[in-house]
């Protein structure tokens, strides 16, 4: 026999009191029911009471609240990263040291500038407060469209009954969401090693940040001197942050183009009702037949088909051009730099548990899949025309490769060699010049 959900229902009459009356046929009295219904609306504002003021379709004050309290218990605050006390003291000095002797080897490799004018260590519970305002970007447009679906498939006569109770169940359903992205954005910040990991630039413009802690267990294992992996990772994070910061499209592009994959989710509430009427109650084997026909399958449209597209290919070709420009910027320098460089490419490539959980909030694995096909075009356009060219492409984004081109980059390189990949009237390395110029100018007024 099942039980009543969330604990409300009728007293055991087998646990009643000798005081208590049991002539109610085992069902509560007219005042043990009303003081029922009035602990659970004051338990239910109590929830909602504690879960903060936001509003929307995600309640991210929910969001941040389960995340830090997931990360309590497992976030190890400052850890000393292998380095031994006289080597200069905290986390925070070995992040610094290794950013600044990264973004020396990087000005050889690439004629971009450095873009972050800051270098912190980061928390866990730090990734997660400073990264949430991005994350709220990127949720929104499918948790808008997850939790309108069902108003819209009331009818008319249906709203207007429930009057304010829509208002409480949409408070409802941004607790929902909320309580996901919490869990799921522990999950994250408990495993990524800097801001830029998962090819999106989530912190703080002009802001380099590495997790030491997370940075720390990536290295158990790996049998290298956590100095050099600690560099490594911090050569990838400052390339990451030159392009974001002196491509002025790149980072809106990405940005807009996951929102558009989202905005385009659809409910189909008609499955719903096609699959209810395929399940009978009696039959526990209906349910399962029911489950696994399809019905529920979202539908990619032909647009999120072609954002989806666009995204890989964008973030393919960021993550291409990091591999290339870190590995030629540490050469020999390291010498466990290649089986660093190929785990670090099978990381990003499969993904782990919390990239998976997350693509179930956002809607699509933020993952690189053509990342080694990119990796070879840009190493073959910089062998063959040099890095002005190879990083003068990212001026414009009509200048770039597409996803036919990293099926044929031998083409590519050709067609740049020909000049026919070149804007006219746009001089790339002179649009790079012009952007620093101008941000140099926004500092200087900022001061």
């Amino acid at each position: 026999m099942s039980k009543p959900p969330f604990g409300f229902g009728p007293p055991d009459p087998d646990k009643r009191g000798e005081n208590e009356p049991s002539d109610s046929g085992g069902q509560p009295s007219g005042a043990e029911a009303f003081n029922q219904l009035g602990q659970m609306l004051s338990q239910l504002g109590q929830m909602l009471s504690q879960a903060g003021s936001s509003t929307g379709p995600v309640n991210y004050d929910l969001a941040k609240q389960i995340a830090l309290q997931n990360l309590s218990s497992s976030d190890s605050g400052d850890v000393q990263l292998g380095f031994s006390p006289s080597s200069g003291g905290d986390s925070s000095t070995a992040v610094r040291d290794a950013a600044h002797l990264a973004e020396l080897w990087l000005d050889a490799a690439t004629i971009l500038p450095a873009g972050a004018s800051t270098t912190v260590a980061w928390s866990a519970r730090t990734w997660v407060e400073k990264t949430l305002p991005t994350w709220q970007r990127l949720c929104d447009p499918v948790a808008q469209q997850v939790s309108g679906a069902w108003v819209q498939a009331l009818p008319e006569e249906a709203k207007q009954a429930a009057g304010p109770l829509l208002s409480m169940m949409g408070q409802m359903g941004g607790m929902a969401f909320g309580s996901q992205l919490g869990n799921a954005l522990a999950q994250l910040a408990s495993e990524v090693l800097t801001s830029t990991e998962v090819g999106l630039p989530l912190g703080p413009a002009a802001t380099s940040a590495l997790l030491p802690a997370n940075i720390e267990k990536f290295t158990e294992g790996l049998e290298l001197p956590t100095s050099e992996v600690l560099v490594f990772i911090a050569a990838r994070e400052a390339a990451h942050q030159r392009l974001f910061a002196h491509v002025p499209w790149l980072r809106q592009r990405l940005l807009a183009t996951v929102e558009e994959f989202a905005s385009g989710i659809s409910v189909d509430t008609s499955a719903l009702e096609q699959l209810a009427g395929q399940i009978d109650p009696s039959n526990p084997a209906s349910i399962e037949e029911a489950m696994s026909s399809g019905l529920l399958e979202p539908q990619t449209s032909p647009e999120q088909k072609a954002a989806l597209n666009r995204l890989e290919t964008l973030l393919a070709l960021v993550e291409g051009w990091v591999d290339v420009v870190v590995a030629e910027a540490i050469g020999d320098r390291l010498p466990g730099a290649d089986a660093l460089r190929e785990t670090l490419r099978r990381r990003r490539a499969t993904g782990g548990p919390a990239e998976q959980t997350f693509a179930t909030l956002v809607g699509l694995e933020l993952r690189p899949r053509r990342m080694r096909a990119a990796s070879s075009l840009w190493k073959l356009v910089g062998d063959q025309h040099g890095i002005e060219k190879r990083d003068g492409l990212w001026s414009h984004p009509d200048l770039m490769p597409t996803a036919e081109d990293l099926d044929e980059p031998l083409d590519f390189s050709e067609r740049l060699g020909d000049g026919e990949s070149t804007l006219d009237g746009i001089d790339p390395i002179a649009e790079i010049e012009r952007t620093q110029r101008e941000k140099d100018k926004g500092d200087e007024d900022k001061n």
